[in-house]
Formats: structure tokens, C-alpha cells, sequence
């Protein structure tokens, strides 16, 4: 066992020596250990103790989180099949673990007896968020349901990672080997990836395939209508009964419909009506009802503004382009088109000055000039030659002292799943066995599209914002200064307001103070034009109105799909009924968006997807107050980063969000910057 990198003492996991054959070993002895220590701790005779429970029970549980985090985090990132089955055969050991840990009766009667006034405010907040953990994990049930709840878990767990490696699997599956003359309108850089894509498979023309980088480009910029057809057709139906040919093997149909009636179970055994009420539980907002009104309110403002939107681009696809009867795949087409027409600039204008280098240095100047702190190239095993290291540091009297480090994924790939997040390796933490303090340590994680012909990688503005926001997400994990590890960070945030410091960063990506020394052409070298920012800045709102309509029509499903939808029924009438309510766009019979929706189906959001809404109330608020304070030269007030670091990022989940936000704010939030932020105000 010593020669398994899983089982070694490591300051950082050993990503470039972990092999698909030593996680079985690993995960089981991990496992047994931390079942000896949940056994030492429940004996009678063991103190009722924070300290005492935490010193021998969260050392060892933490030591098999951090190793399942590392297996989990490859199996994401550079996914083979023998790493698959690896994974596959361990989950249910680590799900079985996990779930009889938080069920365990003796251990949530040591909690209980712990006495509470000899915690300090840290502590008791990890405690009662403990104490609630107990009650949601079934530690209160009995019999036959407490072993039927186990279960639940059990198969869900593999439900989840079923549909992420059916969505996978879909994705990766496809391939179309296109003409030049298919192409026509496709930007240079995208076809030179595509011709290097299908001389890599020995075949002629241009490989496309359904991977964003590639996908959104062709339905941007194609003139050919049948070209943008057939991959509109293939991305809208991946992993569903609509895909075509050997594609339908991958379908998520019976996956989504086990999970959601496996959920509906499992809140009515924990005494709930449905489980969007057990998913708000530990969430700012109160209630299902008070959710969907928050959303319904949200999309009866917005659907004026999205109305308008549609109408701009029927009228411009009839008139401009010949277009009378616009299908699916032809919108983002016709609003590329509109937006350049209207604002005088293409997306593919804009990339040539956001090379990867000069964002990621214009990124670190902004976080080490608000915060205080200052990033640095570090050194760390990795699992792929692209993936970069940081440390983070603040001066002290004494010198530099280590805040957090991450790690830095940003190239899409074969293998590597879809979209953007962060993950957390390590949370900061006071540790009871060493009593030294751990430092928080982050994964960011996002697909970009490679650099080519020896160039940088070219991010779009879209790209930037969204390294900003997961990067929003890692300050938030990696700036706490609370050393209770539950309650550090974004442990214990509620998760409608985790997304605060990651919308937050993005209005910074808006910013010319910003931008000007975070753009340099790629071939000149020059920065961004300020007459090319200016154009950038009125077409911010382009279509804003039909943009929120489409993150309440996801959210608004989410939430009814798991409080007033049967899941023995159909699940794409409850879509349907909710496109009528606020969706200004048609959408095709054969769309099933739903298959591919990791997010609630095995993503953490399920009836919690609304927190991308809710939040942005919250960051937006958030931000005005760095415009109230802006310094002459235009510059972000420093002394409104400090306020805001103290109150929001050191604060972690230690109290209530609402509490850090007021700290901060100094009144609860408004929904006014938000609308005024997107064009929507009166």
C-alpha cells in the first residue's frame, strides 16, 4: 500500500501518479479507516467535545474526502475508460459511506450532547449547520426507512454520475467532417482547429463538433442555414430519445426520471411535501412559492424588454439577410449579424485582443490591487502539461504569508467535461490533529479553445467573463479567514448567495480601467480601442431581455419539475408549459435541453438552479457600491474592496448571508441595480 499515491502523506495530491488501479485500494482502506474513527468516537466513553470528536472523526474523513475529490476531479477533467471504471466501482462504497455517516444515531447524540457555550462563534455555527446535516441525512428516521433513505442515496449517486457520462459520452460522440464551402463565414482561427481536428483523424474537410468552442462559432458565423441545421439538430438532442442513429444509447430519459421520483421519496420520508422544500432548507429564500414568484416577477419585467428583442431580429432577418421565417438555428446567427450591424463590431473583432496571457495578468492585477494580496507562478504534480499553479499571498510585518493556491485548467478537450467551475482541493482549516493552519486550495476549471499556429489561445469576451466568475468563486474559498474547515469559505454558504462573489467579479470585464491593460492585439500588440470598447459597452445589453427569460425559463422548470411535477408523468410537458409562460423564443419539438441539464440532474442545483437569479440581485447590489466609490481617475476604491473582502470573502459561511451581505451594504439588497445593470430599468 505505501506505494499508493492516494495513501501517501501529501501536502498537494500527486495528479501525474494517481492510476485508475490504485483507487479501488485506496478508497477501501480510506474508507475503513475512517469507519474505525466513527466507531472510537461513538463509544460512550468518548467525550462529548468538539475538539476531541473533530481531532480523531474529521482528520479521517477529510483524508478520504481529499482523496475521492482528487479521483473525482480526474474522472472530470482527463476521463479514460479504465478511470471511469474505476470510479464507478468505488462511488457507491464512498456514497454508502458518506450517507451512514450522516444518518449515524450515536454520532448525532454526541453532537447533541456536546455543550454548546464552551464552542467559540465558529465552531457553533459549524455545530448548527452540523445538527441540521444530521436531520437531512435521515439520522432521525427509523427501520426499514432509514435502510430505504441509504438506498436512495446509493442510487442516486449513480444515477448522477450516469447522466454526466451519458452528456459526456453524447458530446464527445460526434463528429461532422464538413466542406470549405459549408464553412463560408466561419472565422479563420476556428477553421484552422477544425482542418487540424480532421487531419488528426485521417480525413478530409473540417472536423465540427458539439463542443462550445467549436459549436458556437459555426452557429454564429455560418452563412450555410443546412450546415447550422445539422448541428443545432445534434446538440439539441444529445443523450435523449430525439438523437439519431447510435446516439440514442447514450438517452437520459429513465436516468432523469428515476432521480427526480428518487428525490420526491426521499423528502417525503424526511417529513416534506416535495424536495424543492428540502433543497431550500439550507438556502436563503423560504420557500418553493416565494421562489417562483421571485422568478414569475422577474420574467414579467424582463418579457417587454426580450418581446422587443425577438421583434428587432425578425424585422433584421427579413430585411437584411432574406431571412422571413426564422428557425432555431438561425438566431444566434442573425444576432451575430444584428449586433454587428447595430454596434458596428464582430465577437471575432473583439477576440484578437484577448489573448489567455494578458487576460490572465490583467485578471491578477485587478484581485491583487482590490484584495491586497498578490499572485504567483507555484509549482505543483499535474494531470496535463496546459494545467498552471498559483499561490496567493499577503505581505506581512514578517514577510509574504501564504493565503491559497489553485490550479488553473482553462484548454477544452477530449475527455475533459463541458463548461466551467470551481472546486475546492483543500479548505483553509485550524487542524485539530496538528494543530497547524491548512490553507484553502482551488481547482478553476473552464474550456477554452486551444491556441493555434504556435499562437496564444484567443479568448472571447464571453470567455473572460467566465474566467472571472469561476475565478470570483475560488477568491471566495480561497481569501476566508474563518479556521473552522465546515464554515470556511464556501462551506456552509447557503447556495443561493455562493454565486455572489463570482457574478461580482464579472462587471469588472466591463470596466475600460480594467480592460485597457488586460487586452493587447495578437499580432500588433496594440490594446483595445477605446472607440471598439465603447461600442462593446452599448451592445452590453443586446438582448439582455431574452437572455434573462432564458435563465428563468431553466430556473422556473428546475423548480417546478421538483415541487408540483408526478415524476411517474412525462417530463417535457412541464418544459413546455413553463417555454408558453416566459419564453419569447420557439423552440423545435425534438429540442430536449433537459438531457444534458447537469446542473439539477448531477450538479448540486437541483431546485436550486434560481440562485443564478437570485445572487445576481445580490452581486449587483454588491458592485454598486464600488461605483458609488469609484477613486477620480476611475479607478475601484480600495478601501471598498477591503470592506467587501472582510464582510463577504473572510466571512465564509461562519453566519448568515444576508448577514455578511448587510455588513457590507449596510440594508438588505435591491433589485434595482440588477435592472439597471441589464438595460431593464424604467
Amino acid at each position: 500500500m505505501s506505494s499508493n499515491p492516494l495513501l501517501d502523506s501529501y501536502d498537494l495530491p500527486p495528479f501525474d501518479r494517481i492510476q485508475p488501479a490504485d483507487v479501488g485500494p485506496a478508497i477501501d482502506t480510506l474508507i475503513a479507516r475512517a469507519g474505525e474513527a466513527l466507531e472510537t468516537v461513538t463509544q460512550p466513553a468518548f467525550p462529548s467535545r468538539w475538539n476531541d470528536i473533530s481531532s480523531v472523526l474529521d482528520v479521517a474523513t477529510e483524508k478520504l474526502g481529499t482523496a475521492w475529490a482528487a479521483v473525482n476531479h480526474l474522472n472530470s477533467v482527463a476521463d479514460t475508460p479504465e478511470l471511469r471504471a474505476a470510479y464507478n466501482e468505488a462511488l457507491p462504497k464512498v456514497t454508502e459511506f458518506w450517507t451512514r455517516l450522516g444518518a449515524d444515531e450515536r454520532l448525532y447524540a454526541k453532537y447533541k450532547a456536546i455543550d454548546t457555550a464552551t464552542l467559540n462563534k465558529e465552531q457553533r455555527a459549524a455545530w448548527d449547520h452540523a445538527m441540521r446535516g444530521f436531520v437531512l441525512s435521515g439520522a432521525e428516521l427509523q427501520g426499514a426507512d432509514k435502510e430505504r433513505f441509504a438506498k436512495i442515496q446509493e442510487r442516486m449517486a449513480e444515477l448522477s454520475q450516469k447522466f454526466s457520462e451519458n452528456a459526456l459520452d453524447a458530446t464527445d460522440a460526434f463528429a461532422y467532417y464538413a466542406s470549405a464551402d459549408e464553412l463560408d463565414g466561419v472565422p479563420e482561427d476556428i477553421l484552422q482547429a477544425a482542418r487540424a481536428a480532421a487531419e488528426a483523424d485521417g480525413q478530409p474537410g473540417y472536423k465540427l463538433t458539439l463542443k462550445l468552442p467549436c459549436y458556437l462559432p459555426v452557429m454564429q458565423f455560418a452563412k450555410s442555414s443546412a450546415l447550422r441545421e445539422t448541428l443545432y439538430r445534434a446538440y439539441v438532442t444529445r443523450a435523449s430519445d430525439q438523437a439519431e442513429g447510435d446516439a440514442r444509447k447514450f438517452d437520459n430519459s429513465a436516468n432523469m426520471q428515476e432521480i427526480l421520483a428518487l428525490r420526491k421519496e426521499e423528502a417525503q420520508l424526511l417529513g416534506y411535501a416535495n424536495f424543492g422544500e428540502v433543497s431550500l432548507v439550507p438556502k436563503m429564500a423560504n420557500s418553493p412559492a416565494q421562489v417562483v414568484d421571485f422568478l414569475r416577477d422577474l420574467a414579467q419585467r424582463a418579457k417587454p424588454y426580450g418581446a422587443k428583442d425577438v421583434a428587432d431580429l425578425r424585422t433584421f432577418a427579413a430585411d437584411e439577410l432574406g431571412i422571413a421565417d426564422p428557425q432555431p438555428w438561425d438566431w444566434p446567427f442573425i444576432s451575430e449579424k444584428l449586433k454587428e450591424a447595430r454596434y458596428a463590431f464582430s465577437e471575432q473583432e473583439v477576440k484578437q485582443y484577448f489573448p489567455a496571457p494578458k487576460v490572465l495578468a490583467g485578471l491578477f492585477k485587478i484581485v491583487e490591487t482590490l484584495f491586497e494580496v498578490s499572485i504567483r507562478k507555484d509549482s505543483a504534480p499535474v494531470w496535463n502539461s496546459a494545467v498552471e499553479f498559483y499561490r496567493i499571498e499577503r505581505q506581512s510585518p514578517q514577510g509574504p504569508v501564504l493565503v491559497g493556491q489553485f490550479y488553473l485548467d482553462t484548454p477544452a478537450r477530449k475527455g475533459k467535461r463541458g463548461g466551467a467551475w470551481m472546486d475546492d482541493v483543500r479548505t483553509r482549516w485550524m487542524r485539530p490533529d496538528t494543530h497547524t493552519l491548512q490553507t484553502p486550495v482551488a481547482h478553476l476549471v473552464c474550456n477554452f479553445a486551444a491556441g493555434v499556429e504556435g499562437k496564444p489561445a484567443l479568448l472571447t469576451h464571453d470567455d473572460v467573463i467566465t474566467l472571472f466568475h469561476e475565478t470570483g468563486h475560488g477568491l471566495h474559498h480561497m481569501l476566508t479567514q474563518v479556521n473552522e474547515r465546515d464554515v470556511a469559505g464556501i462551506s456552509g454558504v447557503e447556495w443561493d448567495a455562493v454565486e455572489l462573489p463570482s457574478q461580482f467579479m464579472e462587471n469588472f470585464c466591463w470596466e475600460w480601467d480594467v480592460l485597457k491593460h488586460m487586452t493587447a492585439h495578437v499580432d500588433t500588440g496594440e490594446p483595445l480601442p477605446r472607440a471598439l470598447y465603447d461600442k462593446m459597452i452599448a451592445a452590453k445589453n443586446f438582448q439582455s431581455g431574452m437572455q434573462t427569460l432564458r435563465q428563468i425559463e431553466f430556473a422556473l422548470f428546475d423548480m417546478l419539475l421538483h415541487t408540483e411535477h408526478d415524476p411517474k408523468e412525462a417530463i417535457m410537458p412541464v418544459l413546455q408549459k413553463v417555454r408558453a409562460e416566459v419564453a419569447v423564443l420557439p423552440s423545435t419539438a425534438y429540442n430536449r435541453m433537459a438531457h444534458t441539464f447537469s446542473h439539477i440532474f448531477a450538479g448540486g442545483y437541483a431546485a436550486g438552479y434560481y440562485s443564478y437569479k437570485w445572487a445576481e440581485v445580490l452581486s449587483a447590489d454588491a458592485y454598486a457600491a464600488f461605483e458609488e466609490s469609484v477613486l477620480p481617475d476611475g479607478s475601484p476604491n480600495p478601501e471598498t474592496g477591503r470592506k467587501y473582502r472582510e464582510a463577504i470573502l473572510e466571512a465564509g459561511g461562519a453566519r448568515p448571508a444576508m448577514e455578511s451581505f448587510k455588513a457590507f451594504r449596510g440594508r438588505e439588497p435591491q433589485l434595482d441595480a440588477l435592472l439597471r445593470h441589464q438595460g431593464m430599468a424604467n
